[in-house]
């Protein structure tokens, strides 16, 4: 069968990095993003021209931007890849509602929903992959991301529960958690604060956006087959 698959936040560099390699593997791509238009426009240039079966552009930590999404999202997906994240850095009390509300929507909300409109497709072909990139604070929580932790702990949560659901309908549903990976999310660190998190790594090296798309290759693969409910570590054992 041919692998059609969904990206949502394509124009995030782990996105794009997934988005390259899944490309490479023959599958048809339909691309998210909010607002980076010439990232994507980018990313877009560089894969093969036939492999992009669209481009949705839509806002998902709203309620209008995640139905103008629902209204776009074509019913053959065959693999979804939620990649759509933004952190809050600051006191948990220092939070306004609306910031906890964006959050919740875009993390939780949102996925819960994407899932829930292509499931029953998925579930009339007895076959489906469903992978949600979460966060190594998801599990051990981050002081000053309290937010962040939390949501992508829902995330964790739903993926092993959701997996539980969908396994007798050979729907695989699992997570990549990556740890300190070098992107613009973390460019508000200083070069000083980079280098104390990169010696805490065993590894002694910032994880890449390329290191993730290789775990979410490995997950779409017939490799994976008995890899249900599972949220895979790329952290270079920082943990």
């Amino acid at each position: 069968m041919e692998k059609q698959t969904m990206i949502t936040g394509a124009s995030g560099e782990i996105g794009a990095a997934i988005a390259m390699k899944l490309a490479s593997e023959g599958h048809q791509l339909f691309l998210h993003y909010n607002q980076n238009n010439a990232a994507i426009e980018e990313l877009s240039q560089q894969l093969p021209e036939d492999c992009i079966k669209g481009v949705i552009q839509a806002d998902l930590s709203s309620g209008d931007g995640l139905r103008n999404f629902l209204e776009q999202i074509p019913n053959e997906i065959t693999h979804l890849v939620m990649t759509s994240g933004a952190a809050y850095y600051g006191l948990f009390q220092d939070m306004k509602d609306e910031e906890m509300d964006a959050m919740l929507h875009l993390h939780v909300t949102s996925p819960w929903k994407i899932t829930r409109a292509i499931i029953p497709e998925m579930i009339r072909r007895k076959c489906g992959n469903i992978i949600l990139i979460t966060s190594i604070w998801g599990q051990q929580g981050a002081s000053c991301e309290v937010a962040y932790s939390s949501v992508k702990g829902a995330q964790n949560t739903f993926i092993k529960a959701l997996a539980k659901e969908l396994g007798p309908s050979q729907i695989y549903v699992n997570g990549v958690s990556p740890g300190f990976i070098d992107t613009r999310m973390n460019h508000h660190l200083t070069d000083t604060e980079k280098q104390q998190l990169v010696e805490d790594i065993p590894l002694q090296r910032a994880g890449l956006p390329e290191d993730v798309a290789g775990a979410v290759s490995f997950l779409c693969s017939d490799q994976s087959s008995y890899i249900q409910g599972e949220v895979i570590g790329v952290n270079g054992a920082f943990s």
